[in-house]
């Protein structure tokens, strides 16, 4: 007797669990959500062979989930971050080539990949979608990848995750053990996921806000640990220290005159739109996505995404 189908809303139930799953695997949100889309296409045509008897409607569509996402890599290339494709800029070199937009980690909405309600699985959850981690991830095999993630992020059993992959548990174990490995020399630029209640991260956030719209070096520099990083896809351009950030925001006159910060929800860690303004009615538009990562009271990282136009869409209400 053939099992019943499954209801469209008990699927769409796991798209954002889904979409946090293919975020991790693909590390681009535009390549998530068209692979959270394929697979609920997929489940609703085949929503027949889904046996509650076997296993789990989230078993079952993180399954397709894993297929697809593996089917997409196969041609793919490694996405990066600018760190790891060329040395660090020195103060008065030319930015460089663009490189295309597969070239790079992207960033995603946070509410569009994390679920979690308790406070502590929340933070758990923001750390597993910062741009170091996802980066990190991408240093991993596609098949290693996906058990790293499927056994150590969304806690399926070794057994569910044989299944879904369609080896032994014995496979799985191997996989995971090398995949840690690999993660633990890559050693993922230590940074706190987003923290809306520690006044202190808040108090910092605010003031880096702040000296940024006043367009004050000094202030700004002062916020920074001694070894920031920043970077600016899609340049692979990028600058390591304080002092030598200091030199280009110094070199570059007041080119953010009027602009302002607006805070958004991204990759779990501190963000903001950069907006100026576009007009003599007041209004702005925004120019580049500032992800930043904070760590010991200090700003130890800034990527910024300068394709406001092409991210916008992404992070617009649903």
């Amino acid at each position: 007797m053939a099992a019943p189908s499954v209801g469209e809303a008990a699927i769409e139930a796991h798209r954002v669990e889904l979409t946090g799953f293919c975020y991790r695997m693909l590390g681009s949100g535009f390549e998530a959500e068209d692979a959270v889309q394929e697979t609920l296409v997929r489940a609703w045509r085949h929503g027949r062979r889904f046996d509650p008897e076997r296993g789990s409607l989230r078993t079952w569509l993180h399954a397709i989930a894993t297929r697809v996402c593996l089917d997409m890599l196969r041609s793919a290339q490694r996405r990066a971050r600018a760190v790891d494709l060329a040395p660090a800029a020195t103060p008065g070199d030319r930015l460089g080539v663009p490189l295309p937009e597969s070239a790079w980690v992207l960033p995603v909405p946070d509410e569009r990949v994390l679920t979690a309600t308790d406070p502590a699985e929340l933070a758990a959850q923001r750390e597993t979608v910062r741009l170091a981690f996802v980066a990190a991830l991408q240093l991993l095999a596609p098949r290693q990848r996906a058990a790293l993630v499927l056994r150590e992020v969304l806690r399926f059993s070794a057994a569910e995750v044989a299944e879904q992959l369609g080896t032994s548990v014995a496979a799985v174990n191997s996989a995971v053990q090398r995949a840690r490995g690999i993660l633990r020399a890559a050693r993922p630029r230590p940074g706190d996921a987003l923290r809306p209640d520690d006044p202190a991260q808040r108090e910092l956030l605010e003031r880096y806000c702040a000296a940024f719209e006043r367009y004050d070096v000094d202030a700004l520099v002062a916020l920074m640990h001694e070894d920031i990083t920043m970077t600016m896809p899609p340049y692979a351009w990028w600058l390591h220290g304080r002092a030598a950030v200091a030199a280009v925001l110094r070199a570059a006159g007041r080119p953010c005159e009027g602009a302002r910060m607006v805070p958004v929800a991204a990759n779990g860690s501190p963000a903001f739109w950069q907006t100026r303004p576009t007009g003599s009615d007041g209004a702005h538009e925004p120019f580049g996505l500032e992800i930043l990562d904070v760590s010991g009271g200090l700003i130890v990282s800034s990527t910024m995404f300068l394709d406001a136009d092409r991210l916008a869409p992404l992070f617009a209400p649903r």
